[in-house]
């Protein structure tokens, strides 16, 4: 954990004097996932793997911004999943971006095979809302934990975070502008309910589930299957199962709520394929969550 604390805090300085140094443009280059990459991307993606390394601790690390495994330390015992510049676009702005991280360790009983981990496998999830110098902690079966960086740049003051339960507080968070590219079955569901709560978006996963913790209600990453430009649907979900998703559905499940997929399936039972797998994503409060759950499945039956 100190070596990922440590990474986050030299992204953090990173980002805050990207300006005079000019870092915050693009590299000129494009990641797995087809999307340009920040020169942000790459300052955090070298800083957290150097900290991996000097740990001494993790056996691999899957990244955002490496096509492949990278295998760290045989004598490690842990896997570490992470994006490390959640929402890189809203640097150029000066917006809130994310360094998210899931934890699994190795198997203690027996030989280990390395097999990709399911989030519910996970031991612990975080992430840090840059610059803000906030750092929210899911310890499995311990709680969801908020910590706020101080003058000595030490994370401090925790403070356990469960959803709020009444709902005159709860939030929607999507991005509004694909609303018609959704199913119908999650277009009507937004219809229906969208007057009910306040709606805030800033576009990075990190930054909107913070709010979202905080407040209650529900982020959602619909799977895009109308969209006009056939290339641009994402059947399968556009968020990055691994290092995002089951991020946020192991923090929300120790805060109190839940996280399913299109299917209504729950992140963190899903065993991934390959470590870029993709997924829909809809994660917060339990109430909300279940509600559009039953929307997907009787819309699943209906198909089937």
């Amino acid at each position: 954990m100190d070596a990922l604390i440590s990474a986050a805090k030299h992204i953090e300085h990173y980002y805050l004097t990207g300006t005079l140094k000019g870092n915050i443009g693009l590299s000129g280059s494009v990641n797995v996932h087809g999307e340009d990459v920040m020169q942000m991307d790459q300052i955090a993606q070298e800083i957290t793997i150097h900290y991996l390394q000097a740990s001494g601790r993790v056996i691999h690390a899957i990244s955002e911004e490496a096509n492949k495994i990278i295998p760290i330390s045989l004598d490690g015992r842990y896997f570490v999943y992470f994006d490390p510049l959640d929402g890189s676009s809203n640097v150029p702005h000066g917006l809130p971006v994310g360094f998210m991280f899931g934890v699994a360790r190795k198997n203690l009983d027996g030989p280990e095979d390395n097999h990709l981990r399911a989030g519910k496998d996970y031991i612990a999830a975080g992430m840090f809302v840059i610059p803000t110098g906030t750092f929210t902690l899911a310890l499995r079966d311990a709680g969801t934990w908020r910590f706020h960086l101080d003058e000595t740049m030490e994370f401090v003051r925790p403070t356990r975070m469960n959803l709020p339960d009444e709902p005159k507080s709860w939030e929607l968070s999507f991005n509004s502008a694909n609303r018609l590219t959704y199913s119908k079955s999650v277009q009507d569901w937004i219809g229906q309910n969208e007057t009910k709560y306040a709606f805030r978006y800033i576009g990075a996963l990190a930054a909107d589930f913070h709010r979202t913790i905080s407040n209650g209600g529900m982020f959602m990453y619909p799977a895009i299957i109308n969209h006009p430009d056939p290339k641009k649907n994402r059947p399968d979900g556009k968020l990055r199962l691994m290092y995002e998703a089951a991020v946020v559905a192991l923090i929300c499940q120790e805060a109190g709520g839940s996280a399913v997929d299109e299917s209504g399936n729950l992140i963190l039972e899903i065993q991934p394929k390959e470590p870029h797998q993709t997924t829909a994503l809809y994660v917060g409060s339990k109430p909300l969550v279940e509600n559009i759950t039953q929307a997907l499945m009787l819309a699943k039956s209906v198909a089937n």
